[in-house]
């Protein structure tokens, strides 16, 4: 059972900073991607940033320069460091993960807000 749980969401000013964290289980092989993406009501879901086992990463235009993902030393956790954050960042951030030889796979969200 492969499980994403993400943490570190929240308040934040405008112009702030927050850091997302994903830690994942239940892969035997290992992750070969993960990422994030987000969801804002009435919109479909965009993606934000993956890094794959090389540590390669791809950003989204609207974050790139302001957004930084990365695999901790244990490859099964994955972080978001968010800044200079906007208004229109706000919304629930998702982590995602392809295990080795499996499908994508989803945390259940976490919100962030930036607000004055």
């Amino acid at each position: 059972q492969v499980q994403l749980v993400e943490s570190g969401g929240g308040w934040v000013q405008i112009g702030g900073s927050l850091r997302l964290s994903c830690a994942a289980s239940g892969s035997i092989f290992g992750f070969t991607v993960m990422g994030w993406y987000r969801q804002a009501p009435g919109k479909k879901r965009e993606l934000v940033a993956l890094i794959n086992s090389a540590d390669s990463t791809n950003y989204a235009d609207s974050v790139k320069g302001r957004f930084t993902i990365s695999r901790g030393n244990a490859r099964n956790t994955a972080y978001l460091q968010m800044n200079s954050l906007k208004p229109e960042d706000t919304t629930v951030y998702y982590c995602y993960a392809i295990p080795a030889y499996s499908d994508p796979s989803w945390g259940q969200g976490t919100q962030v807000t930036v607000s004055m």
